[in-house]
């Protein structure tokens, strides 16, 4: 049984407008300029990196409260590019997490837990490259 369901609709496409059913995210869309697009507003990569961060940052701190270690506080800087795949495209992402309260190789070993178990890890696990680095303060 799912914990939680939402659903989004698109029109226009990369060029369009976006609204979450519950009207809580309407959004327009445009290509990038730097993919020959006119920019000035959103696309689907940002919407993708900043899913995956928030996504990310909750699995850290869900993982250090499981285990009971003494973070303080945490962020995560997501980088998700768009590559060139034969005939299409594919993703490319880097995960950078910044903790607090903890040395850098608990760390290391809480961020590769939360990669374990969070949900957008889990879905494009196998068939996108992400690369993590951990800095602890």
């Amino acid at each position: 049984m799912a914990l939680y369901t939402t659903q989004a609709h698109v029109t226009g496409g990369r060029a369009g407008h976006g609204e979450t059913s519950d009207g809580l995210l309407k959004v327009d869309l445009a290509m990038p300029k730097e993919l020959g697009g006119p920019g000035g507003a959103t696309n689907p990569e940002q919407l993708f990196a900043i899913g995956y961060a928030a996504c990310f940052e909750s699995a850290i701190r869900f993982v250090a409260r499981k285990q009971k270690l003494p973070l303080a506080d945490a962020g995560v800087t997501s980088t998700v590019s768009l590559l060139p795949d034969g005939e299409g495209f594919k993703l490319g992402v880097a995960l950078a997490a910044e903790t607090k309260g903890l040395d850098q190789a608990a760390a290391e070993a809480l961020v590769s837990e939360a990669h374990k178990i969070c949900p957008y890890s889990n879905a494009i696990r196998g068939n996108v490259e992400v690369a993590l680095s951990v800095k602890a303060a």
